[in-house]
């Protein structure tokens, strides 16, 4: 038996269908995505869920749907293994400023005495030390400058030679 339902019927039943569906289709939409809380969290989409940035705290967390909600967990950080590098190296800088500090005290700066004059021209008498270790440096023989020469006078007759090729052959007489 086929029974007509009236108006009033029809749009309460269609009305509780799409209130039905709305209730469950923004309880899914509201579970899609980990709450921001006011801005605190930034988000960033990545393909296991999303990636989560604490604005405040600096932590990193990823998120992702496991089916029966939303899980966000902490990204492993270098952060602490930074903190203590950092650490260890101020305290190295530290001991090292400590022992610096600890040593003599160095000349630095200008002297309040001044140099004692010196002739520039005059040549410093060695020390004994130094007179000890004297190396002398023997000068070339006459036999050693005829050869130099003889080598720079050759070279310098091909120089020329080479020079008066190139100008005949600029000019064409060749």
């Amino acid at each position: 038996m086929i029974t007509s339902t009236s108006p009033s019927k029809f749009s309460t039943r269609t009305a509780a269908a799409a209130l039905i569906f709305l209730l469950t289709g923004a309880g899914a939409t509201a579970q899609s995505m980990p709450d921001s809380e006011k801005g605190r969290y930034t988000l960033s989409p990545v393909p296991d869920g999303v990636l989560r940035l604490d604005t405040r705290s600096g932590a990193v967390s990823t998120c992702s749907n496991n089916g029966t909600g939303w899980a966000c967990y902490a990204v492993p950080d270098e952060r602490a293994a930074l903190d203590a590098e950092i650490g260890r190296l101020q305290a190295e800088n530290e001991k090292l400023k400590t022992d610096l500090a600890a040593r003599e005290p160095t000349v630095g700066g200008k002297i309040d005495e001044p140099l004692p004059k010196t002739d520039s021209l005059k040549k410093p008498e060695p020390k004994v030390a130094e007179g000890e270790r004297k190396i002398e440096i023997p000068l070339p023989s006459d036999r050693d400058m005829d050869r130099v020469m003889s080598f720079l006078e050759q070279a310098w007759r091909r120089l020329v030679e080479m020079a008066n090729r190139m100008q005949k052959d600029v000019t064409g007489k060749i």
